[in-house]
């Protein structure tokens, strides 16, 4: 059992996002070692102290007004900066007192825009899984509509990790660093890393028991899963339909969001109405029933960090379409995923469409395909061993075990 000192400025499991993830981070960690955690709570929502009864946190209110807008909170971080100075300023005290810790570990923000604030204090420190920072591919942009103006300081990022020393000393100071894959090596590329190590920032519980499949009749059915912004592929996911008319195939999506209108007007002008259902945003439980009435998950995202959607399917023991871009490409192999480039939207399409297609045609591709999902998934992405490799990387870096 390690002392770890764990650093998440957003933390909460009734939360999304940044804050749901770090929150599965900390209540794992504290299954296993002796945890510190240091983050802020948002008005309204039951604080870490209650959620986590089994760590020491240290918490402090956001300040007010930041939550009010979602996506502007989710890139800017706006309560950054007060938390960094608090955090600094504890950890300093604490160990100006005479605490120890064995290692310290930042899991959030994921993207690669915040400087740590554990980072240069004489703990080993380990950061990440970081990601984000991917552009889209040219072709693409022009469908994205208006970007508001904070998302486009994302232009900024690669200029920052090359001239903010705040920055760059984050990551160059750090005993390891955690990418969620290859482009984050590629992003941090003209650093100093001490160490460099590849892992998702999120996992599956289980995997579920195997789903018999060879039975069906009727329809072959996609499933999308997640926010309908236009970087997640539900366009091209509903242009590959528009060629796949001569097969028997529906698409359920589950999601909400900003691109649903554009997505209802494509379904509209190609005349997809009865094949293709919107959802809306549904319960935990619905999306874990239309994982086990699908036949195929179809996630071409072109722009994800992460892409935890398409582990929950492949523990499903569904085949997977998905970009090679990004987390969902690293998170697989051709023995349970088709991978597919992003060039243009109408390569992204007629490629999808393909590889549907395939999976259409030869029901015991799907077979085997969900099977090697799951035995995948099963060996590489479930939360135990997310943690195992975590606690590897502690012993080797932090000071022997209690």
């Amino acid at each position: 059992m390690k002392k770890v000192l764990m650093v998440a400025p957003a933390c909460d499991g009734e939360d999304v996002g940044e804050a749901w993830v770090a929150a599965q981070w900390a209540a794992r960690l504290a299954e296993r070692h002796e945890l510190t955690l240091l983050t802020t709570y948002k008005r309204g929502h039951t604080p870490m102290t209650q959620q986590l009864p089994t760590a020491r946190v240290i918490e402090w209110q956001e300040p007010p007004g930041v939550g009010r807008l979602e996506r502007l909170n989710s890139l800017m971080q706006p309560g950054y900066l007060p938390f960094y100075r608090r955090a600094r300023r504890w950890i300093r005290a604490h160990l100006s007192a005479g605490e120890r810790f064995d290692v310290a570990h930042q899991v959030v923000p994921v993207g690669m825009r915040y400087p740590s604030p554990a980072v240069g204090l004489g703990i080993p420190f380990v950061i990440g899984p970081v990601g984000g920072s991917l552009d889209s591919p040219p072709a693409f942009v022009p469908e994205e509509g208006a970007t508001p103006w904070y998302q486009r300081l994302r232009a900024l990022d690669g200029w920052r990790i090359k001239h903010d020393p705040l920055l760059r000393a984050t990551y160059e100071r750090a005993d390891c660093v955690v990418g969620v894959a290859d482009y984050v090596r590629d992003f941090l590329g003209e650093l100093d890393l001490q160490r460099f190590e590849i892992m998702s920032e999120t996992a599956v519980q289980e995997v579920h028991p195997p789903v018999s499949r060879s039975g069906r009749t009727g329809p072959v059915r996609l499933l999308h899963v997640g926010r309908i912004v236009r970087t997640k592929g539900l366009r091209d996911v509903i242009r590959a339909m528009d060629a796949l008319r001569d097969l028997d195939v529906v698409l359920d999506v589950l999601g909400d969001g900003n691109d649903r209108e554009a997505c209802e007007q494509l379904i509209a002008e190609l005349g997809l109405g009865d094949r293709i259902t919107l959802h809306g945003s549904v319960p935990r439980h619905v999306v874990d029933e239309y994982y086990r009435a699908a036949d195929v998950f179809v996630f071409p995202s072109y722009r994800e960090p992460g892409g935890n959607v398409s582990l929950e399917a492949m523990s499903w023991g569904l085949p997977v379409v998905v970009c090679r871009r990004g987390g969902p490409g690293a998170n697989v192999d051709e023995s349970c995923a088709f991978l597919l480039e992003a060039q243009t939207p109408t390569q992204l399409a007629a490629d999808c469409a393909a590889a549907v297609r395939a999976l259409v045609e030869d029901p015991s591709l799907r077979a085997r395909m969900g099977e090697a999902g799951r035995r995948r998934v099963e060996t590489t992405h479930l939360w135990s061993e997310r943690l195992d490799r975590m606690d590897r990387i502690y012993e080797e870096l932090g000071a022997p075990s209690a």
